[in-house]
C-alpha cells in the first residue's frame, strides 16, 4: 500500500502526466510485487524558482519519494530502484537525475478503514 508522490520541475513533462505516473505504478509493481489496484501517487511539478537541485542535475531532475510499509527485502528494493529507472528512461530522464526515497513505517502506524493496517488483510505480501 505504497503512498507515491513524484516531484519534478514543470514544463517537460507535457501532456505525458498520465504516463509518468503510471510509468512508476508499474515500477512499484514490479519492484514490490504490489497488485495492480493498489495505486496512491501524486505528482507535483514545481516552477524554477520553487526547486534547487544539484547542480550537476539536468531539468528533468526527479524525487520520487514512496512511503510503505516495512519489512520489504534488499531485493525487492533493488528491484524497484531498477524498474523505476527503466520506466523512466522512457521519458528521456538518465538515472543519474532520478532520486528515490522509501520512507518505511510498521504496518500499525497506517489507518485504513477506521484499522491499523496490522488488523486487516492486505491481500499481497509486504516480506517479498
Amino acid at each position: 500500500m505504497p503512498s507515491t508522490r513524484i516531484e519534478t520541475r514543470d514544463g517537460w513533462i507535457g501532456g505525458r502526466r498520465r504516463e509518468l505516473i503510471e510509468a512508476v505504478q508499474r515500477a512499484l509493481i514490479a519492484g514490490l510485487l504490489i497488485p495492480d489496484d493498489d495505486r496512491c501517487i501524486f505528482l507535483q511539478e514545481f516552477n524554477d524558482d520553487a526547486m534547487i537541485a544539484p547542480p550537476n542535475k539536468g531539468p528533468r531532475y526527479t524525487v520520487i519519494e514512496i512511503k510503505l510499509f516495512s519489512g520489504r527485502s534488499v531485493e525487492a528494493k533493488r528491484r524497484l530502484y531498477q524498474a523505476i529507472v527503466e520506466e523512466l528512461s522512457a521519458f528521456d530522464v538518465p538515472a543519474s537525475d532520478i532520486k528515490t526515497v522509501l520512507i518505511e513505517s510498521d504496518p500499525v502506524n497506517w489507518g485504513l478503514h477506521g484499522k491499523p493496517a496490522s488488523e486487516i488483510d492486505l491481500g499481497f505480501k509486504i516480506d517479498v
